[in-house]
C-alpha cells in the first residue's frame, strides 16, 4: 500500500491528546512545547475535527481489514481429513535454528526502513491572527540507522513473536511552509529537516498456506516510540513558529512511520517466504524431473519448532504420482538438532522410476576403465576368463554397456537403503576395419544395501553387501555355458568392483547436482543420515551464510 500512494491518510492514536496550557504530548511523555491559549483552542478544536475524521478512516482501514481476512480465507488451501497419511516431505527446524536466524533479522529491518517509500506529508490550518499555514515534508530518506537488540519468542499455534529494541534512526528531508497573514502578509520558506528516533518494534509473523505454499503473515506489527525530535537546518532550539511545525509534523510522523515501515517488513516477510520456497522448488528438480513441494497441512508452530508438511509427489512429464499411506508422525522426530527432514521411500522409488524413464540408468565403459574392472586381479581364472571374453581384442577397441531394463526398487531399513534392480550388461569389440562383435551378454537382478553420509561438502554413498542372482548368461566363447569359470569370475567382479564402480560414479554426480544448487555455500554441521522402516531421518546443525541473505536483499529490493 505504501509503496505507491503518494498520500498519506492519518490514524488516531489512543495516546495523543491535547492539554491546556497547550501542551501536545507525544508517545511516551515527549511534550515538545506549549502556546498561547488562544493558539491552544484553535489546536485543540482542530485536533477534535482531525480526530473525527480519522476515527472514520479507522473505520474503512477496519473495513478493508475485514477485506483482506475474506481474501485470505478465499485462497486458503484445502486439506484431506488426514494430512499426514499425503505426506512424503517434512521439514522441522527447532527454536536454536531460529535463534540464529534471528541474528539476521537486523539486516532485514534495516532493508524494511530504507525500502520503505515514505509518502510527502501535507498539510494546512488557520492559526489566530497569523491566517493560514501550510507545510510540507518531502524527500524523506533514513540515514545512520542501527539495532541495539532482536529476540525471537515460539508462541504455539500462534505466531512468530520479534522484539527488536532500541532501533535508532535519522530521518532527513526538507520542510515547505508558508503563511498568509491577515495584512495580506505572505511569508515562504524551505528548509532542510532532520528528526532523531529511538523505536521498538513487536513483530508477530503468522505462517499459513496459500496457493499450495507457506506464506508469512507479519502485518501485526507495532513501533513504541522512545524519542522523537525534530531539528530544522540543525537548530536544536527552533523558534516558536518551529515549534509549531514540530507540534503538527511529529504528530503525523508517527503513523507515517507506522504504516509505511511495517508495511514494509510484511512485504518483506512474504518475499522470504517466497524466495525460501523457490530456493526448496529448484533444489528438488533437474531438468525434466521435479518434486511437488505442495504443502499436505498447515504449517505448524510450536514453543519449540515450526513444522511443515509437503506432498512429495515425484513429476515427470505423463507419470502420475499417488501416495496416500505416509507412516508419519511428529513424534518420529526430536528437537535435539537445529534442521530435520524427513523423506519418505516412497519418494526415493518415485524417483528412481523417474530416472529410469527418462534413461538416466545407462553407463558406457571403455578403455582404461574398462581394464580396471577385468584386471581387478592377476590370477590364472582371471587371464583365462579375460582371453575367452575378448579374443586378444584390446581394451581399447572393446565397450561395455551396463542399464536397467526396470525401475529400481528401493525400500529403506535400519540397516540401510536397500536397491533390487534388474540389469543388463553388453560387451562389444570392435576390431579395426570391421563391424562390432558382441562377445558377453547378460541379465542380473542385483540387491544392494547401501549407507549414504555427508562430509567434507561431498555425498558418500557405502555399499555394504550386495546378491547377484543370474537371470540370462550368453557369452560367445561359450556358446554351451559347460564352463562356469566364466560366471564365476564375473560374479566376483561384479561384486567386487562392479557395484562400487557404478556408485563411485553416482556419488560426484549427486555431489554436483546438489552443489549446483548452492548446498556447498551452507555450513553444515555433524549431518546425520539415519534409515529407518519406511523413511529416512536427514539431521543436522548449520551456520547460516551472512553474504547469501545480503545479496538476497540487494537483487530481490
Amino acid at each position: 500500500m505504501g509503496k505507491n500512494n503518494p498520500s498519506y491518510r492519518m490514524i488516531p492514536s489512543k495516546r495523543a491528546r491535547v492539554k491546556c496550557p497547550c501542551s501536545l504530548t507525544i508517545q511516551h511523555g515527549l511534550a515538545v512545547g506549549s502556546l498561547s491559549w488562544a493558539t491552544c483552542l484553535d489546536e485543540a478544536v482542530e485536533l477534535l475535527g482531525r480526530s473525527v475524521a480519522l476515527w472514520a478512516g479507522r473505520m474503512r482501514l477496519g473495513i478493508f481489514r475485514i477485506f483482506l481476512v475474506l481474501i485470505h480465507v478465499s485462497v486458503a488451501c484445502e486439506f484431506g481429513p488426514f494430512p499426514y497419511s499425503v505426506t512424503g516431505i517434512v521439514c522441522r527446524m527447532t527454536k536454536p535454528a531460529a535463534l540464529l536466524l534471528n541474528q539476521e533479522t537486523a539486516q532485514v529491518i534495516q532493508a524494511a526502513f530504507r525500502n520503505a517509500k515514505f509518502p510527502n506529508i501535507t498539510g494546512e490550518r488557520s492559526m489566530r491572527l497569523l491566517g493560514k499555514v501550510a507545510y510540507g515534508l518531502t524527500n524523506i530518506q533514513v540515514n545512520d540507522l542501527s539495532i541495539e537488540q532482536s529476540e525471537v519468542e515460539l508462541k504455539e499455534n500462534d505466531a512468530i513473536h520479534i522484539a527488536i529494541k532500541n532501533v535508532t534512526a535519522i530521518f532527513k528531508g526538507t520542510l515547505n511552509y508558508g503563511y498568509s497573514g491577515a495584512w495580506f502578509l505572505q511569508l515562504f520558506h524551505s528548509v532542510d529537516f532532520e528528526i532523531e528516533s529511538s523505536i521498538d518494534l513487536q513483530i508477530n509473523i503468522k505462517l499459513m498456506c496459500q496457493k499450495d505454499q507457506v506464506a508469512a503473515d507479519a502485518s501485526d506489527c507495532y513501533l513504541t516510540f522512545h524519542k522523537l525530535m525534530f531539528h530544522l537546518q540543525g537548530d536544536k532550539e527552533p523558534g516558536w513558529l518551529k515549534q509549531l511545525f514540530t507540534d503538527l509534523i511529529s504528530f503525523t510522523l508517527k503513523f507515517v512511520l507506522k504504516s509505511e515501515v511495517c508495511n514494509e517488513i510484511n512485504f518483506l516477510a512474504q518475499v522470504l517466504a517466497n524466495f525460501v520456497h523457490d530456493l526448496a522448488e529448484n533444489f528438488v528438480r533437474d531438468e525434466g524431473i521435479s518434486v511437488d513441494i505442495s504443502l499436505a497441512s498447515v504449517p505448524l508452530i510450536k514453543a519449540n519448532y515450526l513444522e511443515s508438511h509437503h506432498k512429495g509427489l515425484v513429476l515427470y512429464k505423463n507419470y502420475s504420482d499417488v501416495f496416500t499411506d505416509s507412516v508419519f508422525s511428529p513424534s518420529l522426530l526430536t528437537e535435539s538438532r537445529m534442521l530435520y527432514f524427513w523423506l519418505s521411500e516412497h519418494i526415493l522409488n518415485s524417483l528412481a522410476l523417474a530416472a529410469f524413464l527418462d534413461n538416466r540408468l545407462e553407463l558406457t565403459i571403455r578403455g582404461d576403465e574398462l581394464q580396471a574392472l577385468f584386471e581387478m586381479e592377476d590370477t590364472e581364472a582371471q587371464r583365462n576368463a579375460v582371453q575367452m571374453i575378448f579374443q586378444g581384442t584390446s581394451y581399447n577397441d572393446s565397450v561395455a554397456r551396463v542399464w536397467s531394463l526396470a525401475h529400481p526398487q528401493i525400500s529403506v531399513q535400519p540397516e540401510g537403503t536397500v536397491v533390487k534392480s534388474l540389469v543388463a550388461v553388453e560387451v562389444s569389440t570392435l576390431p579395426m576395419g570391421e563391424e562390432s562383435l558382441m562377445v558377453l551378454y547378460m541379465e542380473k537382478e542385483i540387491t544392494v544395501t547401501i549407507q549414504a553420509a555427508y562430509a567434507e561438502k561431498k555425498l558418500i554413498l557405502h555399499p555394504l553387501d550386495s546378491r547377484i542372482e543370474f537371470k540370462v548368461f550368453n557369452c560367445t566363447a561359450d556358446p554351451s555355458e559347460n564352463d562356469p569359470s566364466i560366471r564365476n569370475f564375473l560374479q566376483t567382479m561384479i561384486s567386487v568392483v562392479g557395484i562400487p564402480e557404478v556408485i563411485s560414479r553416482i556419488e560426484p554426480a549427486l555431489t554436483s547436482l546438489m552443489n549446483s544448487k548452492g548446498l556447498h555455500l551452507f555450513e553444515i554441521r555433524n549431518p546425520e543420515i539415519i534409515t529407518r522402516k519406511g523413511y529416512i531421518i536427514v539431521q543436522l546443525d548449520f551456520s547460516f551464510p551472512n553474504h547469501l541473505l545480503l545479496d538476497f536483499l540487494q537483487n530481490r529490493l
